[in-house]
């Protein structure tokens, strides 16, 4: 199997994880597998400009995307979003969809 392969079967493996997670009711879940998706495509990110991954966390590729040169601003939005923190009722503070954004993510920063 390819790279180029692997992350994408990574990256539908996961979006197949929120829909489960969401079809179970655990909209939970569904963030956390959705913010690994999008942990997926800033790996390969990474990958394709030869920059160092670290092997971090999707938490913390999110976090380190904002910090790299010449990444497009719509991906660092993006970014920010999933990296959002829910409210004590377990809510993101603002309305958007996490699967939404990580399919975006791939869109902007790997061109799929």
């Amino acid at each position: 199997m390819t790279n180029e392969t692997q992350w994408k079967t990574k990256f539908e493996q996961e979006i197949q994880h929120v829909l489960q997670a969401r079809q179970n009711g655990k909209e939970g879940m569904a963030r956390v597998c959705a913010r690994r998706a999008a942990g997926v495509v800033i790996g390969e990110y990474f990958h394709r400009r030869r920059l160092d991954q670290a092997d971090g966390s999707a938490y913390d590729l999110l976090r380190r995307l904002g910090s790299i040169t010449g990444v497009p601003a719509e991906a660092v939005q993006i970014a920010n979003l999933l990296l959002l923190r829910v409210t004590p009722e377990y809510h993101l503070p603002v309305d958007t969809d996490l699967l939404a954004q990580a399919q975006q993510l791939a869109q902007v920063l790997l061109e799929t």
